[in-house]
C-alpha cells in the first residue's frame, strides 16, 4: 500500500470521524444522475460535476431577453416530510416555489439549480429529494444544470435536511408582465391549488401537531382515502404549461402567485395604486383541507386568508372583454378557472367578498 494512498485515506478517515461520508458524498452524485439527465432541454449544456451549470440562452432566439430570476425553499414543510419519512415530493415543492413567481411577469423557467444540506448524508434519501426536484423541473419545462449537497454535522440533526432553490426564466422585453396595465374593470381569474401548497406550515404544525397531536396516518375518511399527512405533503401546484399556452392566446395585464401571506398580502402587489381588486370568496371551491385546519384550530376567517391560499394558487388579471375567452382557454387545457370577481376603485388594495 502507497503512502499515498495511505495519506489520503487517513484524510478521509479523519474527515468521516468529524461527521462528514465523502464515499456517501459520490453515492448521491452517482444515484441523481439519471434525473438530472431527464430533466434537459433545449439550452442546456452538460455540466454535471462542473463548477458551474451552464445554458446557451442564444439557442432560445430571443430578440431582447430579460431574464427573471426567484430563489425560495419549503419552510417548515420539511418537518411534516420529517415525521412522514417521506421524501419524494418535497422537491416538487422548491422547484414549484420558484417557478410561479418567475412566471408571474410572463418569464418562462429555463434552469433551475438545487440546495440541499443535511445533518447525515443518506444516498437513498438524497435521491428521492433530487427525484422530487427533477419532477418538478419536468413540470416547469426548464432544465436542472446544478446543486449542491452539503453534510453538517451538528448544525442539522441526522435525518433532518433543508432545502432551497432557484431558479432563472426568460421573457421578451416587450412581453413582460409588471402589472401596470391592470385598471377598473379588468376581471380576476383565479386557478384552483392542490391544497395548502408549501406555506402557511408553521400554523399548520402548531394546529395539528404542537396543539391537538393529531394522527398524521389517520382521518382517511375526511379526506378522501389520503391520509392528514398526505393531504399536507400534496406537493405544490406548478402552473407553467398553462400559463404558457394561455399567454399565446389571450392579452394578460396581470398575475399574482398565492404563497406566503395569502390574499392580503400578494394581491395587493400586482393592483396599482387607486385600484382594488374585489374578490368573491364564495365562487371558490376550498378543499378540504383548509375547512379541516380551520374547524380544528378555530382559526378565524380573514386571517386562513391572510395565511393559505384557500384554494386559489395562481390569479390572471385580464380586460373585461377578454375574459370570456381566458376561461375558454383554460378550460380547454383542462383547468377549472374560477372567475374571482373585478379590480375596482379603492386604496385596500383586495377587498374580500364574504
Amino acid at each position: 500500500m502507497s503512502k499515498e494512498y495511505m495519506e489520503n485515506n487517513m484524510s478521509s478517515q479523519k474527515y468521516m470521524e468529524s461527521g462528514v461520508n465523502l464515499e456517501a458524498g459520490y453515492e448521491s452524485v452517482r444515484r441523481i444522475k439519471s434525473h438530472v439527465a431527464r430533466t434537459k432541454v433545449k439550452g442546456v449544456i452538460d455540466s454535471i460535476g462542473a463548477f458551474g451549470g451552464m445554458f446557451d440562452l442564444s439557442a432560445l432566439g430571443y430578440k431582447e431577453p430579460v431574464l427573471i430570476s426567484g430563489t425560495d425553499g419549503v419552510g417548515t414543510k420539511l418537518m411534516l416530510a420529517f415525521k412522514m419519512d417521506k421524501h419524494d415530493t418535497i422537491g416538487q415543492d422548491v422547484v414549484a416555489m420558484c417557478v410561479n413567481d418567475v412566471l408571474v411577469q410572463g418569464a418562462m423557467p429555463i434552469f433551475f439549480l438545487d440546495y440541499v444540506a443535511v445533518g447525515k448524508n443518506f444516498p437513498e434519501q438524497i435521491e428521492q429529494i433530487v427525484k422530487g426536484v427533477a419532477d418538478g423541473c419536468e413540470l416547469s419545462e426548464c432544465g436542472l444544470i446544478g446543486g449542491e449537497t452539503a453534510e453538517m454535522p451538528d448544525m442539522y440533526e441526522v435525518g433532518d435536511y433543508d432545502l432551497a432553490g432557484f431558479c432563472v426564466g426568460v421573457v421578451e422585453k416587450s412581453k413582460l408582465i409588471t402589472g401596470e396595465k391592470v385598471k377598473k374593470g379588468n376581471k380576476v381569474i383565479g386557478l384552483p391549488s392542490t391544497g395548502v401548497h408549501s406555506n402557511g406550515f408553521s400554523l399548520v404544525r402548531k394546529i395539528v401537531m404542537k396543539d391537538n397531536n393529531l394522527d398524521l396516518n389517520g382521518y382517511r375518511d375526511v379526506f378522501d382515502g389520503k391520509s392528514l399527512g398526505e393531504a399536507l405533503l400534496t406537493p405544490t401546484r406548478i402552473y407553467v404549461k398553462t400559463i404558457k399556452r394561455l399567454l399565446e392566446q389571450v392579452e394578460v395585464n396581470g398575475m399574482c402567485h398565492i404563497t406566503g401571506g395569502g390574499f392580503y398580502e400578494n394581491v395587493p402587489r400586482i393592483i396599482p395604486q387607486g385600484l382594488c381588486a374585489k374578490l368573491d370568496t364564495k365562487a371558490i371551491d376550498t378543499p378540504k383541507i383548509f375547512n379541516f385546519l380551520q374547524e380544528v384550530g378555530q382559526v378565524p376567517k380573514e386571517e386562513m386568508y391572510n395565511v393559505f391560499n384557500m384554494g386559489i394558487g395562481f390569479m390572471i388579471i385580464v380586460d373585461e372583454d377578454k375574459a370570456d375567452k381566458t376561461m375558454e382557454v383554460l378550460k380547454s387545457l383542462g383547468e377549472k378557472p374560477v372567475l374571482l370577481g373585478e379590480v375596482v376603485e379603492g386604496e385596500e388594495g383586495v377587498d374580500l367578498v364574504w
